[in-house]
């Protein structure tokens, strides 16, 4: 059987695990090839051009042990019908996802921040990005360069989109079939440890996307040989879901968690849509499993968040036996959709019942977390969902305006400071970043970047349906502009230009409009440094309250370590009376009035304010 990760050895910060899938050397010149593949009676391995029968070590499992190999030696596996497939836990290809897999040195690299130890996670402020299209040159080493910016900019940590080996060259990331290869057309393994290793020496923490719901519908062999790996009974909207009641698929993935963070250093992950990972009948449901062995195997903190579109409060919860969360935080979607209705107007679709109210609904995102909390909810039946919140600290939820995912799935890939007001989108972006809940924003949101970001692939065999797919999926995210009536009519993903169009174009940060709005965000993040991150830690349950004010007000306190954070805001078109701010006021936007029982404030207006409050114990 594969080695036990379970119990972590002493010093483990400095060693690497063994991991039961794949390849691995073992000493010098001697590496160690596995592959769970139970439909098979036998299997070979086709190393440097050399073919080598392999060995049935139980339960599906095989196995070879090769001698005098060197690092970057190509190898695939061999099927009894002949078929050559590569390593599904391959941490290099050749070339492309279909091709041969490299036997690497993961100890090959040389670290210079050997002393980071990450960061608070009180301290985050993400900025997501593509590594495909955050530069020109779309690379890990290329990126490099822009972390000073970023640094300058005032944020603490980036994520960044799914790198995991996909069919082709260019994709989001969502249809990796190879999860533990970063993508050869962003660099190599080690580039990508330059690209971490380089944000560490500047004090940025770095976290990865990481898919475990499905795997990519194109070159994905694992059915071919391990057909029990999915559950024929399960479909995720992106194909078959992955069968967690199967040993070698837990460990495939829970290894895969620790291997990004051990292998990379990252600081955390980002789950992607794990309301879709489905293992009710475990002993230990899988999500707990990455959390629980994320947590026993690393010194240091590492930080792990969700995308739950079931609004799923008990993953962040404290678990009895340790004083962290099963998850750090949640990516808050109804945070962006209420903030969304009021910054453009748009409904229908993801904003169904956000348009109602959508200031009571703004305002309970920033008090309570989500907004959706299992009550009757006036919209689709799959949005009636959720677990109540309010009791969770607000830094236990990621707030956005705008990711990768509201924009490019809009038909046109269009940012919502094309089509809104610029003093809606000012007013949510300074909430966003002086409400305690951590916030991200989308690569080029800092400068107002009028660049679109669209849905791309290279997935030609599949051309006909994802066109088709995206027609009805963009439809949620957006009303269909006028000439769009059908799915010719929106960009081809499959289009090189649909790709190149989505491109950073980083000149648009030397104009006037821009130098502002960059400006406008950095004085926003050094405030939230200043006067609200130092005041994040022990926070009280229920700690937000919504204070009742005017139509179009939105009024919320939140008891702190010792001060109490008070944020009025206006999002009518009158001035509107809110209850009084007290103490040391540390942000204003637009035109208000002081008085002693009542703030009042004009038209997209908005002050930020603290006060003493109990220390807590």
């Amino acid at each position: 059987m594969p080695h036990d990760i379970s119990a972590p050895a002493s010093g483990k910060e400095a060693r690497l695990f063994p991991k039961s899938w794949g390849a691995e050397f073992i000493r010098d010149g001697a590496a160690r090839f596995r592959l769970w593949a139970p439909a098979l009676t036998e299997l070979s391995l086709e190393l440097d051009g050399q073919a080598y029968p392999m060995g049935k070590i139980g339960d599906g499992w095989f196995e070879f042990l090769a001698e005098g190999v060197a690092a970057d030696t190509p190898y695939l596996f061999v099927l009894p019908d002949g078929q050559r497939v590569p390593d599904p836990a391959s941490r290099a290809q050749l070339s492309g996802a279909g091709g041969p897999s490299l036997l690497v040195d993961p100890t090959s690299y040389r670290w210079e921040a050997r002393g980071w130890l990450g960061l608070p996670w009180e301290e985050t402020i993400f900025y997501e990005l593509h590594i495909g299209t955050f530069t020109q040159e779309g690379t890990f080493r290329s990126a490099i360069g822009k972390l000073d910016y970023l640094k300058d900019l005032g944020i603490t940590a980036i994520e960044i989109m799914p790198v995991g080996q996909f069919p082709g060259v260019r994709g989001w990331g969502y249809d990796a079939v190879l999860p533990y290869a970063p993508h050869s057309s962003y660099g190599t393994p080690n580039d990508l440890k330059a690209l971490v290793d380089a944000a560490h020496v500047r004090g940025l923490s770095v976290f990865l996307d990481v898919i475990y719901n499905h795997f990519g519908p194109a070159e994905n062999f694992l059915p071919t040989y391990a057909p029990d790996f999915f559950d024929k009974d399960v479909v995720t909207p992106w194909g078959q879901a992955i069968d967690y009641s199967k040993d070698a698929v837990r460990r495939f993935i829970c290894e895969n968690a620790l291997y990004w963070l051990e292998e990379y250093n990252f600081d955390g992950l980002r789950l992607d849509a794990t309301e879709q990972i489905r293992d009710e009948h475990s002993p230990t449901h899988i999500l707990h499993e990455i959390s629980q062995r994320v947590e026993a195997y690393f010194d240091r903190p590492r930080h792990l968040v969700v995308e739950d579109h079931l609004n799923r409060a008990s993953l962040l919860e404290k678990t009895s036996s340790r004083k962290s969360r099963l998850y750090q935080g949640s990516w808050n979607d109804d945070f962006h959709h209420a903030a969304h209705v009021l910054a453009s107007g748009e409904t229908g679709g993801n904003y169904e019942g956000f348009d109602l109210t959508p200031v009571d609904r703004i305002g309970t995102a920033l008090a309570q977390g989500f907004v959706r909390q299992g009550q009757p909810f006036p919209a689709r039946k799959e949005m009636q969902h959720g677990e109540p919140s309010a009791h969770l600290p607000p830094t236990a939820f990621v707030n956005f305006i705008q990711n990768h995912d509201q924009i490019g799935n809009r038909p046109f890939g269009d940012r919502l400071n094309t089509y809104a007001p610029e003093d809606k989108v000012r007013l949510l972006t300074a909430i966003l970043f002086l409400a305690p809940a951590v916030p991200l924003i989308f690569m080029g949101d800092e400068m107002g970047s009028r660049q679109p970001f669209q849905f791309f692939c290279d997935l030609p065999s599949l051309a006909d349906a994802i066109v088709e797919g995206r027609f009805g999926e963009c439809q949620n995210f957006g009303p269909l502009p006028k000439g769009a009536e059908a799915p010719a009519d929106l960009p081809n993903p499959n289009h090189d230009e649909t790709f190149l169009r989505s491109k950073i174009d980083w000149s648009e940060a030397q104009n006037p409009k821009a130098a502002s709005f960059i400006g406008f965000i950095s004085a926003l993040a050094k405030l939230r440094a200043e006067h609200i991150v130092p005041y994040l830690t022990t926070l009280l349950e229920n700690c937000g309250e919504l204070i009742e004010g005017d139509e179009g007000a939105v009024a919320v306190n939140w008891t702190l370590n010792g001060k109490r954070l008070q944020m009025r805001a206006n999002f009518s078109d009158k001035p509107v009376n809110t209850n009084a701010i007290v103490g040391q006021l540390i942000f204003s936007l637009g035109d208000f009035v002081q008085a002693d029982d009542m703030t009042v404030l004009g038209k997209d207006a908005m002050v930020v304010a603290l006060c003493d409050a109990p220390t807590l114990a």
